[in-house]
């Protein structure tokens, strides 16, 4: 495996939250430099040494409400 990617999301609380695509890895944090340490993490605990992904992708997803 080349990359995982976390889908990386504002929470209502005010932190942060990130998903792995295609795998059941999950995290969250108050701060970005906090949550890419956990990110890190957990992609060292979920994958085994020999099956790490080269690369870990983080992709910020941002929603905005309008009102006509």
């Amino acid at each position: 495996m080349n990359e995982v990617i976390f889908l990386v999301e504002e929470t209502v609380e005010g932190g942060y939250q990130a998903r792995a695509l295609g795998h059941s890895i999950h995290t969250q944090d108050d701060s970005l430099p906090e949550l890419r340490e956990q990110v890190r993490d957990a992609v060292h605990c979920h994958f085994d040494a020999d099956a790490l992904p080269a690369l870990i992708r983080l992709h910020f997803v941002r929603e905005e409400v309008l009102t006509p």
